[in-house]
């Protein structure tokens, strides 16, 4: 650590070592109950934005139920109806599952998947539907079965379209996990609030958590900015 940033830490009363560190760990939480929620989102969101555009409703009807009830609830909400209700669900503390869920971070992070999962969905099945009708009927005339057209046409066509809008969910997800330490979690909102407490002092605790939330937005930012630019390489002009 340079002098002269030591030097201020130990003449500053609120960000010193000791306070510093909690903002530390309350980011890692952060980044790691985003990460989680939103690898685990996609895998899920995949296979049921595809179901989703079947035609049978039986198949696409419960996702549609799904999507609509988690798209159409604040998160807040869902947070609490899992943080509070699975501790009601009847005979659960006897079972292993009660080790996972009485602790805080997993609640949320299935609060956070379900969440980011439904909204994902829908951004991709929107990306499926938008495959031009002569792509599928060009594949279809060189004999590539449903599968095969979905791996090879449909999907990596949709992943292109689909970029723009899911980087917006990534970063609201990011934003939305501000309300994890309503539940006891100790994030990068929760650990502005603690110091609050301790110093009295909420704009220098909450403005600082601020600018940790913007700059960790621009790196998403810069990140699916180069991922655009890697997957709509082929529109780039051919140097001449």
């Amino acid at each position: 650590m340079p002098d002269f940033i030591a030097e201020w830490l130990n003449t500053n009363d609120i960000f010193n070592a000791m306070t510093m560190m909690e903002y530390w760990d309350g980011m890692v939480t952060t980044v790691q109950l985003v990460f989680l929620s939103l690898v685990i989102g996609l895998v899920v969101a995949v296979p049921l934005a595809i179901l989703r555009t079947v035609r049978n409703p039986f198949v696409s009807g419960p996702i549609w139920l799904y999507t609509y009830l988690f798209r159409g609830t604040p998160l807040l909400i869902q947070l609490y109806i899992i943080y509070y209700g699975v501790a009601q669900i009847p005979g659960i503390h006897e079972t292993f599952w009660w080790t996972i869920f009485r602790e805080p971070f997993y609640p949320a992070l299935l609060a956070f998947t379900l969440n980011t999962a439904a909204y994902t969905t829908e951004i991709i099945r929107g990306a499926i539907v938008a495959t031009p009708n002569g792509e599928i009927e060009a594949a279809k005339a060189y004999g590539m079965n449903w599968l095969l057209r979905m791996r090879r046409i449909i999907l990596p066509n949709a992943a292109r379209r689909a970029v723009q809008a899911y980087s917006n969910e990534v970063i609201f997800m990011l934003h939305a996990s501000a309300i994890a330490s309503v539940v006891t979690i100790v994030d990068l909102t929760g650990a502005a609030r603690n110091i609050y407490s301790r110093f009295y002092a909420p704009f220098e605790a909450f403005i600082f958590v601020a600018l940790l939330y913007m700059a960790l937005t621009f790196l998403l930012v810069f990140a699916f900015r180069k991922l655009e630019n890697y997957l709509l390489r082929h529109q780039r002009p051919a140097n001449s």
